[in-house]
């Protein structure tokens, strides 16, 4: 098979190194592509939203089907259009994938649903949001409706917190703003929940648990990810039970009863408590970097798998794990989240290779002259697998201090909760 891949995160390094394995691949490009996919696949230079000059290629390399990492070609329709000129691809259309692509969408599905989510309202001026505001309990969640590059959820302890969010939605900062969404602030412990959908049939695709605070402890800003573990510690059966039947299940015949095509990932992002699951947000692709943590543990090909769900025959289908522990740390350059050096030196990372049970994927890096150099915030993720959380964090802590980048940043204390509790 020949596949693409769409993206140039850790995500689509991970599942370009996933597919490298299988014996039924002959060759794969990834589009863009960074500095770890240039060394197991093609990297194609073409801008993600040319999606014309994206379909001239997959037609004239006669690709077999083409995997989207990120979530904006999503919503914006790339799935739809690809389907259109018969090109084989896997993620859900741009109906269904507004469930990632408007928060309102998803908490209306909720309300017609009554899928267990945070209390809600929505409003569609600055005013009539600051008059509810002021009569309030707080802390509150103030959102805005759209992707906001994961950056547009705003936990607010007063109204002068809240004001200033609502201010800033409303004026343009994750774009044009016509409605806001603010909710109940859901106390408990986050999860990440993910299946593999077919449009007929969907199979679990395993838990993780994920660290966004750019401090120990979970504490400072919001990041894209500093780290994350799989399986998550909360998961057993009577909670997927309650997962599958009163939020998975609700939400994808929905989609269906009003005409969505859904192949691809489905990630439910949750909060739980009392082993009671509450939607929070719902991603229509893989998790970065819970992606990143939970690949390594899959027994099965990859590729093959893809496959069976693209052609709607995931039914026989039996995802098999390793019995094992995977964390992930992310090395990021200084002073992310906010200011930081591009194009920087990693020396000696061209000598590291992957292997079974320990992996670095790239996220941010170009490789040039033989080396590899920085281009973003989140750099590279150390992954490690092993029989329980703390060797494995140890191991990839060893690996980040073997590499000794100057320039790099990282939390020691992912998975705190499953390994210091």
């Amino acid at each position: 098979m020949r596949i693409a891949i769409i993206g140039s995160g850790g995500r689509e390094h991970a599942i370009c190194q996933k597919i490298y394995i299988s014996s039924k691949v002959e060759k794969i490009f990834c589009i863009p592509g960074n500095g770890g996919t240039k060394k197991i696949a093609e990297n194609i230079n073409i801008d993600l939203k040319n999606f014309e000059k994206i379909k001239s290629f997959l037609i004239k390399e006669k690709i077999d089907f083409t995997i989207i990492g990120p979530e904006e070609p999503l919503v914006k329709g790339i799935v739809d259009f690809l389907r259109n000129n018969n090109l084989r691809v896997f993620g859900p259309d741009k109906y269904c994938s507004q469930l990632e692509g408007s928060k309102i969408f998803t908490k209306k599905i909720c309300e017609i649903e009554k899928i267990p989510t945070a209390n809600f309202r929505i409003f569609k001026d600055f005013k009539s949001s600051i008059n509810f505001l002021k009569d309030q309990v707080y802390p509150l969640v103030v959102k805005a409706d759209g992707l906001a590059a994961g950056k547009g959820v705003y936990i607010c302890e007063n109204f002068q917190n809240a004001k200033i969010a609502t201010e800033e939605i409303f004026g343009g900062k994750f774009g044009k703003a016509d409605e806001i969404l603010i909710e109940d602030f859901l106390s408990g412990e986050e999860m990440s929940f993910f299946i593999l959908y077919d449009n007929k049939t969907f199979k679990i695709f395993n838990t993780a648990q994920d660290h966004k605070r750019v401090f120990e402890g979970d504490k400072g800003k919001n990041t894209g990810g500093m780290g994350a573990y799989s399986p998550s510690r909360l998961i057993d059966k009577d909670l997927e039970k309650k997962i599958i039947n009163t939020i998975i299940l609700p939400t994808l015949n929905h989609l269906k009863k009003n005409g969505g095509t859904y192949v691809g990932f489905l990630y439910a992002g949750l909060m739980i408590k009392n082993n009671d699951p509450y939607l929070i947000e719902y991603n229509v692709r893989m998790g970065d970097p819970e992606c990143q943590t939970i690949l390594p543990l899959l027994e099965n090909d990859f590729a093959g798998l893809i496959n069976k769900c693209i052609e709607g025959d995931l039914i026989n289908e039996e995802i098999k794990w390793k019995n094992k522990k995977s964390i992930c740390v992310v090395l990021t350059s200084k002073g992310y989240p906010d200011d930081y050096k591009k194009n920087v030196l990693i020396k000696n990372l061209e000598n590291y290779e992957n292997s079974e049970n320990q992996y670095i994927f790239h996220a941010g890096t170009k490789f040039y002259k033989e080396k590899y150099f920085s281009t973003g915030g989140r750099v590279l993720n150390f992954v490690s697998l092993d029989n329980d959380f703390k060797s494995a964090r140890s191991n990839s802590i060893k690996l980040i201090e073997n590499l000794n980048w100057e320039n790099g940043f990282y939390r020691k204390d992912i998975g705190f909760r499953v390994i210091d509790k």
